[in-house]
Parts: C-alpha cells; structure tokens; sequence
C-alpha cells in the first residue's frame, strides 16, 4: 500500500468508528476485507487511527471538521506534511483537498490540548501546573514495558533473551523488574523469553504499585479486583507469597490460570462467595474500576466516552470497594488502593471519605505516577489500622 492509500483506509476505518463501532471491530473488519494489506500496511494504518482517536479534538480543528476526512487532514497538517501530496484523487488515494476543507484556531485550551471541556477543570485542579505536560503526553504513544518474571529469571538474563529475538530493552527507573522496550516491540509475543513466561507486558507503574508493597514471606494477599490479573501475577513472583485473585465479573479472569502456569506461580481464584470463607489477609490490593485517565495513551477512546455523570458514578463504586475490602484485611494488616487515573476524585477524594467514615484506618503511604514520568498514571494509598 502506498501512504496515500494508507491514509484512506484509515478514513474508512474512522468512518465506521464515527457511527458507533469501536475501535478494534472497526480494525479487524477493515483487515480481513483487505487481505492485500501486509504487516506493515496494518500497523501503519493502526497507528493512523490511534494516533487520531488522541488527538480527535486539535485535529478536527486543524483538519476543518469532526468528520473521518476532516480527523485525518489534521492529523497529516499537525505531523507537518502537505496533505495535497496525499490527497491526490488518484488510483486509492484519498479525493483531493478541496477550498472549503480549511482549518481554525483552536477555542480553547482544553481543546488544543484534547480534553473535553466539562473535564478540565478537574484535569487542572487534579495535576497543577502539570496539566498542560500531562495532556500533551496523553496525545502520544505509550511506551512498551515489560515486566521481569522474577519466578523464572531476572533482569540480566531477560536482557539476554530478549536481544537474541532482536528485541532492545532497558532497565526501568520505576522498579526493579521494569524494562522499556525501545526496540522490536512488535517482535515480543513470539519471542522466548515471553512465551517461556520470563517476561510479561505489564506497564511500569502498574508494576511499581506492587513494588510499593511491603511483601514478606508467609504472607497471604489478595488481588481484589484482579481484572486480567497482572498484579497478581507480578505478586506471586515474590517468593514465599500466598496470592488469592478475586473480581466481580469473574469472566475477567479467564486468562488468568493460563497465565500463572506459563508464568510458573500459583494463584488460588476465589469468587464472591469465598471471600468471606478465606480471610483475613495480610495485604488487600483494590486497583479499583476507574476512568483509565492514566492509561488513555493505550486506549485513548476512553478520553471520550467518559462523561460527568460517569465519572461521578465511578467515584461511588471505588468507595464501596475501597470499604468493603477493608472488612477482608488482618488487624494488624494494609489495604492497598489504587486506580490507573491521575483524578482527584477517584483517588485523595475517595480515600479521604473513607478515613472519614472509618476513623480506625490511618493513611500510611501514598503515590502519584504520571504520565511525564515514564509511565503510564497511578495512584496508590496503603492504609492501616491505627
């Protein structure tokens, strides 16, 4: 394919994403409809339609309207291309641009920096003078980390494997078993050191969280809202450590058994009615459901469905989690939360309202990842009984 056609099966693709089909759908039928596209045509056209759902507001701007064509003209004008080079009209180019398909100053700050109007002032007073980095930041791509499996390896033979597949790592400054991928990231899924389970995709605050935990042999943690259960999995590496992973819609977890023993660790999957049966536990970790504000790099249409009323409702659900895992844990233990957000209110707020309603429990430790750290954003509090 040639970039111009690039470009317009990405049109193509925005257009049904535009109507309503999500993001991935819209690829994969796009895909199979085009068995002529190689590899590379479809991580370039994968990287086009990414690359505008982050920038889906600045770019309609510049492009000249919220339309499929409008999003990809601005995406070529803000890369500093000349999009008549693209837009040809010819063979499967896109139609040539035409006077009307100009661009306009942007409104307003929120705009220029792709974040919905209703939610920058919670942006703002949530990251200070941070927000504008951090906004900028979310238009990128994320990183690719990996995490070191230290059941099966550590960091210098995971190095070593991973430069025999032609894959280039580097440690991570996040914790001990964080590598940043800078090159070959395409080639992991079929490389050794990850399908022997010496490593896993994990992004490297997500692994700090569990870094930040005081896990010590004979201990038994639970994974509350464990989701595909990749902290839990980064908990069972540390040895001598009882795991148990327990979520809501238990259909989340259905990767996670295959993932332990490729991994070579053990995870007791405990549903709803067991909970009560199997406590206390020393450490309770509640990553609970939120906005994924941290993580909108890697899913950026979730910067777009959130809505005020979603938001708040979100904030209801983590303190009847953060409230019900406190009756899970030891007297004498910890009740870690954390959220892949960087909001105020899924995070200090919640935890706030919680030491309120609970004047037994003291906050102990808390952090903010950010996404100008590296990384993608967390929040974590470790709380204890006093």
């Amino acid at each position: 394919m040639t970039p111009a056609a690039r470009v317009q099966a990405a049109i193509e693709i925005l257009e049904l994403m535009l109507t309503g089909v999500p993001v991935e759908k819209a690829l994969t039928g796009w895909a199979r409809r085009s068995r002529f596209a190689g590899s590379k045509d479809r991580a370039a056209v994968r990287d086009h339609v990414f690359d505008v759902l982050r920038c889906k507001r600045s770019y309609a701007a510049i492009g000249g309207s919220m339309s499929a064509r409008g999003l990809m003209l601005g995406a070529v004008r803000a890369s500093g291309n000349d999009p008549t080079l693209l837009f040809t009209g010819e063979r499967h180019a896109p139609e040539k641009v035409n006077e009307n398909e100009v661009g306009r100053r942007f409104e307003s700050v929120a705009e220029e920096y792709d974040v919905p109007d209703w939610l920058w002032p919670v942006f703002e007073r949530s990251l200070g003078s941070n927000a504008k980095p951090t906004a900028a930041a979310l238009r990128k791509r994320a990183p690719v980390h990996l995490r070191v499996n230290l059941a099966k390896s550590d960091v210098v033979q995971a190095l070593a494997l991973l430069r025999d597949d032609g894959i280039s790592a580097i440690k991570h400054s996040a914790c001990d078993t964080a590598l940043e991928v800078v090159e070959g990231a395409r080639r992991i899924s079929q490389s050794r050191a990850y399908l022997d389970g010496l490593v896993e995709l994990q992004d490297a605050a997500s692994q700090a969280i569990v870094a930040a935990l005081d896990l010590q042999p004979g201990m038994r943690v639970l994974d509350y809202c464990a989701g595909g259960g990749g902290k839990a999995l980064a908990i069972a590496a540390r040895t001598g450590i009882r795991v148990f992973a327990h979520d809501a819609d238990p259909a989340r977890m259905r990767d996670l058994p295959v993932r332990a023993k490729r991994a070579g660790v053990h995870i007791t999957m405990l549903d709803s009615d067991r909970l009560d049966q199997s406590e206390p536990f020393d450490v309770v970790l509640t990553d609970a459901p939120c906005s994924g504000s941290g993580s909108w790099r890697r899913a950026p249409a979730g910067k777009w469905n959130l809505t005020p009323e979603r938001l708040a409702q979100l904030s209801c659900i983590q303190s009847s989690i953060i409230d019900k895992a406190s009756a899970l844990v030891r007297e004498t233990g910890v009740l870690a939360y954390a959220t892949c957000s960087m909001l105020d209110v899924e995070n200090d707020h919640v935890v706030d309202q919680f030491l309120k309603a609970h004047c037994e429990w003291t906050l102990r430790f808390s952090k903010l990842w950010q996404v100008t750290h590296g990384t993608d954003g967390f929040y974590t509090a470790h709380l204890t009984r006093l």
